[in-house]
């Protein structure tokens, strides 16, 4: 009985020690087999073989150089581009100046000549208008020289002469300054003296000399006048 509990311990001995070894033992592992395959070859050569054989493309990234240059090109060309518009703008502004300056030139010109011809012919209408009492004086004195003629026409003729040119005057704006029974005005009279007169207030005209005119509101010629004031009082004996 002994010997065969003994027999059995020596048998799991036996088997302990053979997993053991096994365990032990280095792992076998078959390589693979294939065309071409060097078992020397590593990672770090088979990265540059790879760098060696990969194609080599023609895209190469822009030097910093050439960008520069790239975009100092275009800047220079939106520059001319501006240049070129700002000279067309400063073109045209300037035939326009040209223009309006030739405009104000012909203007000025324009107006020289119709003030000139408005001082040399202001007085067409109003000549035209005398023309007529021209005739009407003439006929007047020819008839004068007639031997049939007489004071009676000779005054109905200067009548309608004077008539004629008192019209023609109040076409042209131009009114008769008679102040006879007025109020002295300076600005219309001029005095050429002064008569003591009771029947009157002082500095009434009493007396035209010769008449005044107007032009509308402008004073061609004053009236001269004889004006009265108050009498001297009289002295006490």
């Amino acid at each position: 009985m002994v010997a065969m509990i003994a027999a059995r311990r020596v048998c799991l001995c036996e088997s302990s020690l053979r997993l053991k070894l096994r365990l032990m033992a280095p792992l076998s592992v078959p390589l693979p087999v294939a065309t071409g395959f060097n078992p020397l070859d590593t990672p770090t050569a088979m990265s540059q073989d790879a760098e060696k054989t990969a194609p080599e493309t023609d895209t190469e990234a822009p030097a910093p150089d050439q960008a520069a240059e790239a975009v100092t090109e275009q800047t220079a060309d939106d520059l001319a581009a501006a240049l070129a518009a700002a000279e067309a703008k400063a073109q045209e502004n300037w035939d326009k100046f040209l223009r309006a300056t030739a405009e104000a030139d012909n203007a000025r010109r324009r107006a020289e000549r119709e003030v000139a011809a408005a001082h040399k012919y202001g007085v067409e209408k109003f000549a035209r208008e005398l023309l007529g009492v021209r005739d009407a004086l003439e006929l007047g004195l020819k008839s004068a020289d007639a031997p049939e003629s007489n004071v009676e026409a000779l005054k109905e003729g200067m009548a309608l002469t004077a008539k004629q040119l008192n019209g023609a005057m109040d076409k042209m704006g131009i009114a008769q300054v008679d102040p006879t029974g007025e109020p002295f005005n300076p600005e219309h009279h001029e005095a050429v003296t002064m008569i003591e007169n009771g029947d009157v207030a002082p500095n009434t005209v009493i007396d035209v000399m010769q008449k005044g005119y107007l032009l509308a509101d402008r004073l061609l010629r004053p009236a001269m006048v004889v004006v009265a004031k108050a009498p001297a009082a009289p002295k006490a004996d």
